[in-house]
């Protein structure tokens, strides 16, 4: 008999937290390019949205320019992030979970935070 009481709620918690997180995945948020360093080297600031604070990093400091940057992590899908976005121009994205890296990127150096976070640009 619990079997038969439990099982209906398992599947029901399972059901609403797989909806939970896909909202999660699909939820938009607003950011700006803090940092366009070489080579896909970027660090984005998030400027709206609700993303868990153990991606971000509350705070760094860009050992070239010296300038403290807040809430920022690095640009984690280097192949699809469009050419056309500078520094210190806003844009939505979403949370790209299915980024796969198959681009040819440059290996210089350029200081970026220590997390990173694939996204997708999208229009708003």
């Amino acid at each position: 008999m619990k079997t038969f009481i439990l099982a209906p709620l398992a599947f029901i918690l399972m059901v609403t937290t797989d909806k939970c997180k896909n909202k999660n995945e699909n939820s938009v948020y607003k950011g700006k390019l803090e940092v366009k360093g070489m080579c896909m080297n970027y660090t984005i600031k998030l400027l709206e949205g609700n993303i868990d604070a153990s991606k971000l990093v509350a705070e760094w400091k860009d050992e070239v320019t010296g300038k403290t940057h807040n809430n920022v992590f690095a640009l984690g899908s280097v192949c699809n992030f469009p050419t056309t976005i500078n520094e210190g121009d806003e844009f939505s994205f979403t949370i790209d979970t299915t980024y796969v890296s198959n681009c040819a990127v440059c290996l210089a150096y350029y200081p970026k935070p220590a997390k990173s976070i694939a996204i997708k640009v999208v229009n708003k």
